[in-house]
């Protein structure tokens, strides 16, 4: 597909129309995919064909203070994943000390169970078996 002749004038007008504040085909965010609506042109004009008027595009963007509304997105997905890595962190740590104490009372009772065992098979057991009393029917 051959680009129109006019491309790159469409999409520097729409550069001046949403960096103005007035978009006249899109919502007017500062994304690329706005900027291509707002020219009529494909998106893939501005990512593959015309990459020196989208830089120039987040340049302006930046140059006013602003922030494209990508990186906004991506910075407050940054804040949530470091949120969500804090609090596994949190968790990760308290399961480790849960096994801990697991592995300390299975030791334990690994240890109290081998003495009874002894105890019982000793000669002079003072543990009992008692008998058992058939189940009813």
């Amino acid at each position: 597909m051959t680009p129109a002749a006019d491309e790159r004038e469409r999409i520097r007008a729409a550069m001046d129309r949403i960096l103005t504040g007035t978009p006249q085909h899109s919502n007017g965010a500062l994304t690329i995919v706005a900027l291509a609506q707002e020219a009529g042109v494909p998106r893939n004009a501005l990512t593959q064909r015309h990459l020196d008027l989208k830089n120039e595009f987040y340049d302006q963007v930046r140059a006013r203070g602003q922030m494209p509304d990508s990186e906004k997105r991506l910075r407050q997905q940054i804040v949530k994943l470091k949120e969500l890595r804090a609090k596994n962190a949190e968790e990760l740590a308290q399961l480790r000390a849960d096994v801990e104490g697991l592995v300390r009372v299975v030791h334990q009772l690994t240890v109290e169970n081998r003495q009874l065992r002894t105890e019982l098979t000793a000669p002079d057991a003072r543990v009992r078996v008692l008998p058992t009393q058939p189940r009813p029917r």
